[in-house]
C-alpha cells in the first residue's frame, strides 16, 4: 500500500466523525476518501449472500465490508470469501488486508456505473482474487473470473444465480 493510500486509510479509521457514517468508506489512488451511501436492501442482500456462502461452502471465512489494499487505494468489498490459508496470511494488526480473498462480491446500487464496477473487478483480480461476483439490485448474481462473466461460480458451483 502506498504511503499516500496508507495515510488516507489510517485517517479514515481513526476519524471519529467518519466512524458512524451510514456509508461505505473507501480511498482512491489519489489518497482521497470516497463515500458510497447504501439503502436498506443493500444490507439485506449482503446478509443473504453471507447465509448462502455458509450453506454452500465447508471451510474458509465469510466477511462483510472487508477492507483490502489495492493499487488504487483501499476498497471495501461488500462480501468476501477467503480460504483458511489466505486468511491466516492477513496480519492481525492490518488496517486493510494485503491479502486478497479468493472471492470478492460487490452488491450493486443504482448509482454504480459499469465503468466503476469493471475497474473494481480488474483491481480485485489483479490483486489475486480468483472470482469477482456482482449482485444486481434485483438479486441476480453474475460470476466473473479473469476470462470474463460466467453463469456459475467455478469455486462454489452450487451458489445460486439469484438471491433474495
Amino acid at each position: 500500500m502506498s504511503t499516500k493510500t496508507s495515510s488516507a486509510w489510517h485517517r479514515v479509521l481513526n476519524d471519529p466523525q467518519l466512524r458512524d457514517l451510514p456509508y461505505k468508506v473507501e480511498t482512491n489512488e489519489h489518497g482521497q476518501i470516497v463515500l458510497s451511501p447504501h439503502k436498506p436492501y443493500h444490507g439485506l442482500r449482503q446478509g443473504s449472500i453471507v447465509r448462502l456462502f455458509d450453506q454452500h461452502t465447508d471451510s474458509g471465512a465469510v466477511a462483510v465490508e472487508f477492507a483490502v489494499s489495492t493499487a488504487k487505494g483501499v476498497k471495501v468489498p461488500d462480501v468476501v470469501w477467503v480460504s483458511d490459508d489466505r486468511f491466516h496470511q492477513v496480519p492481525e494488526e492490518a488496517e486493510a488486508s494485503p491479502v486478497m480473498p479468493e472471492i470478492v462480491v460487490e452488491v450493486l446500487s443504482e448509482g454504480n456505473t459499469e465503468a466503476e464496477i469493471a475497474e473494481k473487478r480488474r483491481l480485485y483480480l489483479d490483486e489475486g482474487a480468483e472470482e469477482v461476483w456482482t449482485c444486481a439490485p434485483d438479486g441476480t448474481m453474475t460470476f466473473y473470473d479473469a476470462s470474463g462473466p460466467h453463469d456459475a461460480s467455478t469455486l462454489v458451483p452450487s451458489f445460486p444465480a439469484q438471491v433474495d
